[in-house]
């Protein structure tokens, strides 16, 4: 293909009717204030999307505009480019095309660009044109960053093993401590972990190996594995970092730091425990950029929601949020939160730890150590004059009755609870020792919920059920098994080959109508069950999960799989 040809996108635009004259005059005088691409500042402004400005591009070039979301791109070939030259010159490898190679680019008309990627190819290139967006993302997919932690790794080993050894340059104590080799190593893990979508690291030392393991997606998956000699140095990093006591290897220790990952702030929670092998290192990451999500973007169904919705806004009550660790519950409590913030309200949050941190809201970590416990703070929350308490969880009788009570004396409580399903809740708390009346009085809303993985977008194909699937299927779908469109991911770059990209949550709701009430005060646990699954009306757990793997959005086995933790 012959060298690209300058094209000035403003004139393009407005030549292809996706751009006024106005528009054009507005954007160049951003431009000379503030020098950046007219491109980038189109589509902040809201005058036209990227995938217009690329379309536009390609029809003007007459090459092609690929969609990397659908297209599944081959590592071994993306990797032709370095990705330092993959994302300085916005450029990714697509395609062997024989004696061509074919190239996407976010500016199909950067003759630099052009050049520069012929001489590293050593090849003769065909253009196509992407989105910078997705360029990115499948940049940050494709280039893992596996090979440079376990080099930093072995550096870090080979540091270990030269004596005399000094430790605070070696653990980054000393001026240029960004140069010191578990500095890079841990910064390298946690660039590797945001781009990955972790949600936990895990540092575990063996008897012949350390490794390092993301959980994504609500799976672990192994990252890398080092030489033992190094976890001492690595957990001994992590809680100077984390202000834990350093010379205490012998019990678990629990803390938290932020730090700075590609500009990206990031709360880090961090726990270490004891093991036969060294100190197993735990920590939760909290992105600050993802923000908190409203009610509205975690894809509850609307008749969950709109009831949700309702139960919070009373001026008084408890509403539980139910369902094992890793669950979504607190996403969803602070949801609720995020919504009943104004300044009208006052909110106080009583937590163990506190996972997010909300402007305006009145966090509390509990303390057990100093005696600041659950039950401790809840009292004097009471004597705050708070509209609204969330407590963390509900982990004994004597916080579960002082939350009843706050709820019965015109307070709004939210809270958290580990049972199966929402209508074991109200039964588990009688269990816990809470009155009997308590509950029946005070209980307004149970909300049960799972995380299912959604099937990859870019690899999902339909998928026939084999025979104990049907069975399993036709108790909620009936004999129609076969009339629904199921889907299955068999794995590509987009998802790391597990067939999956995202969680999406599934619910049921108990509502403590009248009917509930009268049958939750009677001493017959068959009886209020009655009453509870007539009013919850067969909404399951089981039957959302199965509705999800119908619409092609699940699996089946990941609604099985749902249906498990729910049925004893």
């Amino acid at each position: 293909m012959t060298r690209p040809e300058k094209i000035r996108l403003g004139d393009l635009l407005i030549q292809q009717n996706l751009l006024t004259q106005d528009q054009l005059k507005l954007a160049l005088e951003e431009q000379k204030l503030t020098g950046r691409k007219l491109g980038r500042i189109f589509v902040e402004s809201g005058y036209v999307s990227e995938e217009q400005i690329s379309q536009a591009l390609a029809r003007q070039l007459r090459i092609p505009f690929i969609d990397l979301k659908v297209v599944n791109v081959k590592p071994e070939l993306t990797r032709l480019l370095p990705e330092a030259q993959a994302r300085r010159f916005r450029a990714i490898a697509l395609e062997d095309q024989g004696g061509m190679l074919q190239v996407g680019l976010v500016d199909p008309t950067d003759l630099l660009a052009y050049d520069e990627i012929v001489r590293l190819v050593r090849r003769d290139i065909t253009l196509a044109v992407v989105t910078e967006s997705q360029l990115l993302n499948t940049i940050d997919r494709i280039y893992r960053r596996t090979e440079e932690i376990s080099g930093l790794a072995k550096e870090l080993q080979a540091e270990m093993a030269d004596v005399p050894i000094e430790f605070g340059e070696l653990l980054g104590l000393t001026p240029g401590a960004e140069d010191a080799p578990v500095v890079k190593l841990l910064q390298t893990v946690f660039e590797e972990a945001l781009r990955t979508r972790a949600s936990d690291i895990h540092i575990e030392p063996q008897e012949s190996r350390l490794r390092i393991r993301f959980r994504i997606d609500g799976v672990l998956h192994v990252q890398t594995e080092a030489d033992p000699k190094i976890a001492t140095a690595v957990a001994l990093r992590l809680k100077l970092m984390s202000g834990l006591d350093i010379s205490e290897k012998r019990l678990p220790q629990d803390g938290r730091f932020n730090i700075k990952v590609r500009n990206n702030p990031v709360d880090v929670r961090i726990s270490t425990m004891p093991t036969q092998y060294g100190e197993s290192v735990v920590m939760r990451i909290l992105a600050q950029s993802n923000g908190i999500l409203g009610l509205d973007k975690i894809h509850m169904p609307s008749h969950v929601l709109e009831r949700l919705r309702h139960a919070i806004h009373r001026p008084s009550g408890i509403v539980l949020v139910t369902g094992p660790t890793g669950s979504g519950k607190t996403t969803t409590l602070y949801a609720a939160l995020s919504e009943l913030n104004t300044t009208e309200k006052k909110i106080i949050t009583v937590e163990d730890p506190v996972e997010y941190r909300l402007p305006g809201i009145n966090q509390v970590q509990v303390h057990e150590k100093i005696d600041l416990s659950f039950d401790r703070v809840l009292r004097t929350s009471l004597r705050q004059d708070p509209d609204i308490i969330l407590v963390g969880e509900m982990r004994d009788q004597l916080t579960a009755e002082i939350g009843m009570r706050a709820a019965m004396t015109g307070h709004m409580v939210l809270s958290t609870l580990h049972t199966n399903d929402a209508i074991s809740t109200p039964i588990r708390l009688l269990d816990m020792g809470v009155p009997r009346y308590m509950v029946a009085l005070a209980l307004q809303l149970v909300l049960a919920q799972r995380l299912v993985r959604v099937v990859c977008d870019s690899c999902g194909e339909p998928h026939v059920p084999d025979p104990h699937e049907r069975e399993w299927l036709r108790y909620e779908l009936g004999d129609n098994v076969m009339n629904y469109r199921f889907k299955k991911g068999v794995g590509c770059t987009h998802c790391a080959g597990s067939g999956y990209q995202g969680r999406t949550g599934v619910w049921e709701m108990l509502e403590m109508t009248g009917e509930v009430v009268e049958a939750a005060n009677q001493d017959d646990p068959a009886l209020f069950m009655q009453a509870a699954r007539k009013q919850m009306a067969g909404n399951t757990l089981r039957r959302a999960a199965v509705a999800l793997a119908a619409e092609g959005r699940t699996t089946i086995e990941e609604a099985m799989r749902v249906a498990s933790q729910t049925e004893d």
